[in-house]
């Protein structure tokens, strides 16, 4: 993919020099175009040696070739970062005092912006006016996170760390599909973990990594996000909201609150089956004649079930997740199947997890199947494919409502 990775003038400059990393190794062609101030953090030199390509900041450099028209023509995605608030300004107000602003402006392609300044430039009322303009001429503005800046400064305007910011670049880019535009949809994600004492806790093995992938397709796709996230072991997508929880019942209770106004609802989290009946008030010590205290369970609420069976609106999708090993009595598609049926939900993305497979990967294996267990799609590859198929499923049985 021909890509363009513009970079404005502030301190997190140096971070895009990792993203441009991120993408040649992926194999794509990127010409870098910083600003005359981004030039004082990371030197042409760098730009240059990375990318391929040379590396210019003015309009009037090889005047020949045109530059500030073709570069925005033949380019099939365009990323900024770190998108400073005089960036911002300058795209809201279509100024093409330099390359970079003049390349946004020929640019038809997808444009994914990621801001980066300090908590009170990103609050003022100016910035977030640009930010809503520009969101409403469908350029992906991504939420900055929230976190250590400058000096001892802390807050919202940390700029997103590079893998996040390519993979919802790459997302936006994937066919440039807006058809979740308008709808809400809720997401959990991670693993539960049910505490045993006020230092242990029964758990399981999700990182987390498949339903951030789902939050972060289903905003490139235009949607509005709700991810429920549990104990995560990677960072929440940016520009999607995120309700922290910690044990099955706060997860159960957080869906179900979201759940009231969604369009789709899916249960990616790994949730567990058990919890302990009494959670101990201090930590459980060894007794010296080493007997080991009885640890008795009770079976935690089928919250997907819950879901499939008490739809809050008509018409609402609901997608369940089935992490299976197999055993004696069948494969990972046997229980997937019997799953299904007794679920009820929409969709049951059925995968197989053990050590390596499924919890913690790059990548993941499903098959899709429907209420009866039928076989209705499958997906193989990294996480952000397998969340745009299972959002490709989606979509379709929202177009049939």
């Amino acid at each position: 993919m021909r890509i363009v990775l513009g970079v404005a003038g502030g301190i997190a400059a140096y971070k895009a020099a990792l993203i441009l990393r991120l993408l040649t190794e992926s194999g794509h062609d990127v010409r870098v175009v910083p600003t005359r101030a981004a030039l004082e953090f990371v030197g042409r030199a760098t730009w240059e040696a990375l990318s391929g390509h040379p590396v210019s900041t003015e309009v009037f450099e090889d005047v020949a070739d045109v530059p500030h028209v073709r570069l925005g023509r033949e380019a099939e995605l365009v990323i900024v970062a770190p998108a400073t608030a005089d960036l911002l300004a300058r795209a809201t107000h279509g100024r093409a005092d330099d390359l970079l602003t003049a390349t946004l402006l020929t640019a038809t392609c997808p444009v994914v912006m990621a801001p980066a300044m300090h908590t009170e430039m990103w609050q003022h009322p100016a910035t977030r006016a640009n930010v809503a303009t520009l969101r409403e001429r469908g350029v992906h503005v991504i939420e900055p996170d929230s976190g250590r800046l400058t000096g001892a400064d802390t807050g919202p305007g940390r700029l997103p760390e590079p893998e996040a910011i390519v993979a919802a670049a790459l997302a936006a880019a994937a066919g440039h599909r807006r058809d979740l535009a308008g709808r809400r949809v809720v997401i959990s994600a991670g693993g539960t973990r049910e505490p045993l004492d006020p230092v242990r806790f029964l758990g399981n093995r999700s990182s987390g990594k498949q339903g951030v992938a789902l939050a972060r397709a289903a905003w490139a796709r235009g949607a509005d996000v709700v991810l429920v996230g549990a104990n995560l072991a990677v960072p929440a997508p940016a520009g999607v909201r995120t309700v922290p929880v910690g044990s099955a019942a706060e997860l159960r209770d957080a869906v179900r609150a979201e759940a009231a106004g969604a369009d789709v609802v899916v249960m990616a989290a790994a949730v567990a089956d058990f919890r302990p009946a009494t959670g101990a008030t201090h930590k459980i010590k060894k007794q010296p004649d080493g007997t080991v205290p009885p640890l008795e369970l009770v079976q935690n609420p089928d919250i997907l079930a819950e879901l499939a069976a008490d739809r809050p609106r008509a018409g609402q999708v609901v997608v369940g997740f089935a992490a299976e090993t197999g055993d004696a009595e069948g494969d990972v598609l046997h229980h997937g199947r019997q799953k299904a049926r007794r679920k009820g939900a929409d969709l049951l993305a059925v995968n197989a997890v053990g050590d390596g497979v499924g919890f913690g990967t790059a990548e993941n294996t499903v098959t899709l199947l429907d209420g009866s267990g039928a076989e209705v799609g499958a997906a193989s590859g990294s996480k952000d494919v397998v969340a745009h198929a299972i959002w490709d499923a989606v979509v379709a049985r929202l177009d049939r409502v």
